[in-house]
């Protein structure tokens, strides 16, 4: 039996579906960047950002990690022919309101020890200055020899709607 989010994908995905006229877009994006930006549901990545259809690729983890991003950055780049990065971290990002111990803590006790035991170690990557977050991860892209190309960072306000650049 279907949930009800199952059931509202299945409904949106035949309204959209219905008047879809873009199949045949290719893979690489026409305007050759990707962004690196969180999975917050408060971002809604193609609207804020200006990105239409086939134009960009958006990659979405939890806080905007430039390190967990990185394996689709270089497929990106090199299997897909981006030669731009924008990182966009935003406001009021839960990933800075806790420290790793306390990500695990959380696991053991909703999960179980067996659980908590399969991630040890794992680093859930918060940070606690947002601004400085964003430069420390735009210099680790820039200091990798894995990514090329223009590489800038951004924070997008979620109450306002508005970006800036963190330089």
């Amino acid at each position: 039996m279907a949930t009800p989010v199952q059931e509202n994908l299945v409904q949106k995905n035949q309204e959209y579906a219905s008047s879809f006229k873009s199949g045949d877009l290719k893979a690489p994006p026409s305007k050759k960047y990707a962004v690196v930006t969180c999975m917050d549901a408060r971002i809604h990545a193609p609207t804020a950002f200006g990105i239409d259809l086939g134009e960009a690729h958006i990659i979405r983890n939890a806080g905007g990690s430039a390190r967990d991003a990185l394996r689709s950055l270089i497929i990106s780049q090199q299997m897909l022919g981006t030669t731009e990065v924008l990182l966009i971290k935003h406001t009021k990002c839960g990933m800075a309101t806790f420290k790793n111990a306390d990500a695990h803590g959380v696991v053991e006790k909703q999960l179980g020890s067996e659980c908590a035991k399969e991630l040890e170690g794992m680093d859930f990557m918060p940070f606690a200055d947002l601004d400085e977050s964003v430069k420390e991860e735009v210099e680790w892209l820039k200091a990798s020899k894995a990514t090329v190309g223009a590489i800038s960072g951004w924070v997008y306000d979620v109450e306002t709607g508005k970006v800036r650049e963190v330089k």
